[in-house]
């Protein structure tokens, strides 16, 4: 199995690529910044770079691959990755394209949990980042590819535990996820058809 992660140095991604990595899957880290691959895995994965914003290097990124993991972030710099943005958006967007372009199915995309609130209820600084996470979304249930939409409620630096997954969820049923859950659902779903064009709540148990 080959995949293509993008979004591989984020808190979600790395942990996709461990899980990945696991599985004895080939993997390709798409990355703006080759330096923040770590060392443990620089050696065992194709190092990618570029931009999600340019379609040719996504669609080069792409070519040959069986699966996608989209865990694509904003960082963790305060209050600029919260601000607004259409990059994941557009990002997405440009993935999915190439997806169908080179004729490669399955693709699994991480969300928010605040997509299942009302608007209203969502806290104020999370606004401007759920408004681009909805458009990933939109883009994500317009696609007639093998999707899977997730939508994790806080993702927490802890270790693995069991985890409970909801399909067809419109609310989020629990308020927590391990890093380490998340990337491995990401990786797992895509060899799971019962997942495809679903979208799915996840939490610890």
């Amino acid at each position: 199995m080959k995949i293509v992660i993008f979004g591989s140095t984020g808190m979600t991604g790395l942990c996709a690529v461990a899980a990945a990595l696991k599985k004895g899957y080939s993997v390709r880290a798409f990355v703006r910044d080759p330096k923040k691959i770590p060392d443990e895995y620089k050696d065992k994965v194709e190092i990618f770079p570029g931009n999600v914003l340019e379609p040719d290097s996504v669609a080069d990124a792409v070519e040959g691959m069986d699966g996608v993991v989209i865990a694509l972030g904003t960082g963790h710099d305060m209050p600029a990755s919260l601000a607004a943005t259409s990059d994941m958006s557009e990002g997405t967007k440009n993935i999915l394209d190439s997806m169908r372009a080179k004729n490669v199915k399955p693709v699994s995309v991480c969300l928010s949990a605040f997509l299942l609130f009302e608007p209203e209820k969502v806290p104020k600084i999370f606004v401007e980042l759920t408004k681009d996470h909805k458009r990933m979304w939109d883009a994500v249930k317009e696609s007639p590819l093998d999707w899977i939409a997730v939508f994790p409620p806080r993702i927490d630096d802890t270790p693995s535990s069991e985890y409970t997954v909801v399909t067809d969820c419109t609310e989020s049923p629990g308020r927590i996820i391990s890093k380490w859950d998340l990337g491995s659902f990401l990786v797992d779903s895509l060899t799971e058809p019962k997942y495809y064009k679903k979208d799915i709540g996840i939490c610890n148990k």
